[in-house]
């Protein structure tokens, strides 16, 4: 009988068999992505589009509108191949599809599809009317279609010259609100000593970790501002239909009345109210735009989706004049940040790159951010500046919202556009700082111990804030609040007393914000570009360029085929089992929420903040 190896020969080949495994599924890797690239270029290879005379430009947003993608385009595909991404679509390639289709002569109508459409902000919202508006100088017709429509789906089929509601759909317009998740109780249960430092009477972002209910003041701010944000709506809607604000308020305040009077049938309440002009199903969609434009190969109409519209039709960046647009979106925060999230690192790299570029003769920031660090919107506003003083003008541009940090990054520029429906303002420090020390004692650990200052250690989240540390923070936040009045009052040219009377961490619409001198006019995107141009003296010959991060040949591919298909052909989709319990929307916001506090309290010190939590309503 053969005698077995000794442990450490059994141990050796164990290891060689593992190193084997491993090198042949790195190669089986390579092999799948190599494939990938041969794949997709013969797919692409042949692939050219072709528009032929009557084709419909079919516009169907998907998810959520932004003004850039989330994430880098390698970390989008990803997360699109583990069933984790989050739909989005860029509202300048809307903007861009509507202006190019309207001077197209082989698109001769446009068909809005609903359906996918998640939501958008209300400065969005603006945008897009102006644009549709240009579009409509073209005399080519819009339709739209959908099933269930809520308000900013309604919203996008009020562009059009006809709605078209599927015969068992349904309009729900619901109005605007501010509902927020508050953890007092949870935390007192917990143990969690919530040690938060605030400047203003409406400084309330951080009020769900100091209360159980919303505050008067923040009841009275919030309402302040959806109002505004409300009647921007109604406006525009009932301008798109050719109806008076009175009446669509009137339907919309008593709903549930008229659905009953209606026995229950949404299409027929909503036909019959003019929130919609037909009644029709998706096969009878198909045969009357075969009717108004032509018929395709495959039994429906001859059409063209938006995105495959826009691709081949993009103008290429050659060298003269240019304007170049700097995307400043989401949270702020320290450091190098993907798309999506405004970094002080990665945003301050694209104004430098804007500066260093001599074809580059004004710039537009376009903030869309209800703010974040007080210090990394700071090294954004030096960055701003600096660029100023390199000579080249500044204009902002703010989307849906521009508050608080978002206002920070803003109040610098030679001129600051927002839209009527913007939400801006709320100028005000908060500073947080959770202690876990009750926490830790209910299991049974304490902590003890000696320090040379009475700052030794203090920072500790395991012991309770000392007298020293909360006195320091108080006078901290304080000074970083007088800070931030005084930066606004010289940008603005208003006296440190006028602002404190619009400041208090209290939020504005972009229609109140320009009455109390925050910002300069009201408009949008375009209309900065144009300002930013005339202040440069550009006249009318210059290009618009978007300033963002090169990828490499390799991380273009990765992004556009191989990341993706790789993962779908090895991996399991993946889920978050954080409180699976609950709705997927409840999910989300308390992520966001924990998400606000961990960038509050990274590298264990008070985060100094300067947010909102004013997201505009979708």
């Amino acid at each position: 009988m053969a005698s077995r190896p000794n442990i450490l020969v059994r141990l050796w080949l164990g290891f060689w068999r593992g190193l084997t495994a491993l090198r042949m599924a790195v190669f089986n890797i390579l092999f799948l992505v190599v494939l990938a690239l041969v794949i997709g270029l013969i797919i692409r290879g042949g692939d050219k589009l072709v528009i032929e005379p009557d084709t419909t430009l079919v516009l169907a947003p998907v998810g959520i509108i932004v003004e850039e993608y989330t994430g880098s385009p390698i970390e989008r595909a990803i997360q699109e191949a583990l069933g984790q991404d989050v739909p989005e679509t860029r509202l300048r390639d809307l903007l861009a599809v509507l202006d190019q289709a309207a001077e197209d002569d082989r698109i001769t109508q446009v068909l809005i599809d609903v359906d996918r459409l998640f939501g958008m902000g209300t400065g969005t919202m603006r945008e897009l009317n102006e644009a549709f508006a240009r579009f409509r100088e073209s005399g080519k017709p819009i339709v739209a279609y959908g099933g269930f429509m809520t308000q900013g789906q309604y919203f996008l089929a009020s562009q059009a010259d006809e709605i078209w509601l599927d015969h068992e759909g349904a309009i729900l317009i619901e109005g605007y609100s501010r509902f927020r998740n508050y953890y007092r109780d949870g935390l007192d249960r917990l143990g969690v000593e919530v040690n938060l430092f605030q400047t203003g009477d409406y400084k309330s972002a951080m009020e769900p970790w100091q209360r159980s209910d919303m505050s008067e003041a923040d009841r009275e701010a919030s309402l302040h501002f959806l109002a505004g944000l409300w009647r921007e709506y109604l406006e525009m809607v009932a301008s798109n239909r050719g109806m008076p604000v009175a009446v669509l308020v009137e339907l919309v305040e008593n709903f549930s009345d008229y659905l009953t009077e209606a026995e229950g049938n949404f299409g027929e309440l909503a036909l019959e109210k003019g929130l919609v002009d037909r009644l029709v199903s998706r096969p009878e969609l198909r045969a009357e735009m075969i009717r108004r434009g032509a018929p395709d190969d495959n039994g429906s109409f001859r059409q063209v989706a938006h995105g495959a519209f826009l691709q081949p039709e993009m103008p290429k960046i050659m060298p003269g004049d240019q304007v170049a647009v700097i995307v400043a979106e989401g949270l702020i925060t320290e450091g190098n940040q993907p798309p999506g999230t405004i970094g002080s690192e990665s945003t301050s790299r694209k104004i430098r790159q804007a500066a260093r570029d001599d074809n580059v003769k004004a710039v537009v920031l376009r903030v869309n951010s209800g703010g974040g660090s007080a210090f990394a919107s700071e090294i954004i506003r030096r960055e701003i500046n600096a660029l100023r003083d390199a000579g080249k003008p500044v204009v902002v541009s703010m989307g849906n919202v521009a508050a608080s940090g978002g206002y920070w990054i803003a109040m610098g520029a030679d001129e600051i556009w927002a839209n009527p429906a913007t939400v801006t303002g709320s100028i005000g420090v908060i500073g947080f700082f959770p202690t876990f020390e009750e926490t830790l004692s209910r299991i049974g650990i304490h902590t003890d111990g000696v320090g040379t200052t009475p700052l030794a250690g203090a920072f500790r989240a395991d012991r309770a804030l000392n007298a020293e540390l909360r006195s320091i923070l108080d006078t901290f936040i304080n000074a970083a609040y007088r800070d931030f009045l005084a930066l606004v009052a010289e940008h603005r040219q208003m006296s440190v007393e006028a602002v404190r009377e619009v400041a208090q961490g209290r939020v504005w619409t972009g229609s109140q914000a320009l009455e109390f001198g925050l910002v300069d006019q009201l408009g949008g995107l375009e209309e900065a570009i144009a300002s930013a141009a005339r202040i440069a003296g550009l006249g009318e010959d210059f290009q618009v360029r978007y300033v963002e991060p090169e990828l490499t040949g390799w991380q273009q591919f990765l992004a556009e085929m191989g990341a993706s298909a790789l993962l779908r052909a090895g991996l399991e989709p993946g889920m978050s089992r954080l409180f699976n319990v609950l709705p997927a929307g409840l999910r989300q916001n308390i992520a966001e929420d924990l998400a606000l506090v961990f960038e509050a309290t990274q590298a264990g010190r008070p985060g100094i903040m300067a947010h909102c939590l004013c997201e505009a309503p979708m």
